[in-house]
């Protein structure tokens, strides 16, 4: 089956189906794209996923929409692309193996740029915050943003008002790369006051969306396309967020997803940060006020799996990494808060670790709570 077929299915079935569609992903998985889109065109489908593609299984305007895509630059990356963000992704999978709502791997994703995304994804960090952001939070987002691409670290965000935008002027301006995921399709400037901004992005880096072209965005698609911003990035920093601010959404796939989330802390006083002290009193996340701080904070597992694993004639183990996992019972689960008194290392850090670690084969989630993997083989374990 040539990838142009599946290329042509994908996108098919991109337009026919409003994300994230639990059911049809999961046909897809068992039947195959090509297959799957003959069917959903048919109506020859299982029951949840003609409830998910029946409104408009007839719109097939794949190769128009591929045409549209390309003439401004732009593809559609399918997951049998060598540039689709699989270790990104991974975390998607895991966390809709675990019944978790933000899990969901998309079916395909309309990409505008040069950049491989997954070779810019390598490297990542998510910067997000209020719309309606003071001056004391747009700085800080710029800062963030041109101190993370200088240090060679991908700035991802959503291109809205406030702290996004200022994030991603940050990295263009520091000659770095950003890319921003969208609500709406990759030819729609929105918001309209961005248009300048969404046309300078593509040259340095890429704008990422689930939706094919001419789709316009929705409230609902905001919150969709969160999970995406959270898993592409290896950790997020919520810079600031009201009560009800739709950063906060991202930051609750952020943790879901088990990666790191940060806040960056604000005068008392501010209701603009009154989102980023709940996350911080609640100690999901962990506060941070400098580039440093966050790089320091979304270390890899590899780099802590190189330092765990060093030989000891140098010295004893080292890493967070290493610390967690030895804290694992052999035999019995253990929560993530026993896991961390027991490790001494930080919760929020020890809950991005363990999923990591499950990727891994080196732990295992069970009834109890977490372990150590059967098939664990870690230097030192006895």
């Amino acid at each position: 089956m040539s990838t142009d077929e599946i290329r042509l299915a994908r996108a098919y079935l991109s337009r026919v189906a409003e994300p994230p569609a639990a059911a049809l992903v999961a046909f897809v998985g068992e039947v195959g794209p090509v297959r799957a889109a003959e069917l959903v065109r048919a109506g020859e489908v299982p029951s949840a996923v003609d409830s998910q593609t029946s409104a408009r299984r007839a719109l097939d305007q794949a190769e128009q929409d591929l045409e549209a895509v390309a003439k401004i630059g732009g593809r559609l990356v399918v997951p049998e692309d060598d540039e689709w963000p699989r270790w990104p992704f991974n975390a998607l999978a895991i966390a809709a193996a675990n019944g978790l709502r933000c899990g969901l791997e998309p079916l395909a994703l309309w990409v505008r740029g040069g950049f491989s995304l997954a070779a810019i994804t390598e490297r990542a960090v998510a910067v997000v915050g209020s719309r309606a952001a003071s001056g004391y939070g747009q700085h800080v987002a710029g800062e963030f943003g041109y101190g993370l691409a200088e240090a060679g670290v991908t700035v991802v965000s959503g291109a809205a008002y406030g702290i996004d935008g200022a994030a991603h002027r940050g990295a263009i301006t520091a000659g770095g790369l950003t890319i921003a995921v969208l609500a709406c399709g990759v030819d729609i400037a929105y918001p309209a006051g961005h248009r300048a901004l969404l046309e300078r992005i593509p040259s340095q880096g890429l704008l990422v969306s689930e939706y094919p072209p001419a789709h316009t965005p929705a409230r609902h698609r905001f919150l969709t396309r969160n999970r995406l911003i959270a898993a592409l990035a290896e950790g997020t920093v919520v810079v600031e967020a009201g009560q009800r601010s739709g950063a906060k959404n991202t930051a609750a796939s952020t943790s879901a997803l088990g990666r790191v989330l940060m806040a960056v802390p604000g005068p008392i006083t501010s209701v603009s940060s009154s989102g980023c002290h709940e996350l911080l009193r609640s100690g999901n996340a962990l506060p941070v006020t400098s580039v440093a701080e966050i790089i320091e904070s979304t270390g890899r597992l590899g780099v802590d799996l190189v330092e765990a694993t060093r030989n000891t004639e140098t010295g004893p183990p080292q890493g967070d990494a290493m610390r967690v996992f030895e804290a694992l019972g052999l035999t019995f689960g253990y929560s993530p808060e026993a896991i961390s008194v027991e490790s001494g290392v930080e919760l929020s850090r020890v809950r991005a670790l363990l999923p990591q670690l499950e990727l891994a084969g080196l732990a295992q989630r069970g009834e109890t709570g977490w372990k150590r993997s059967q098939e664990s083989s870690w230097r030192g374990d006895t």
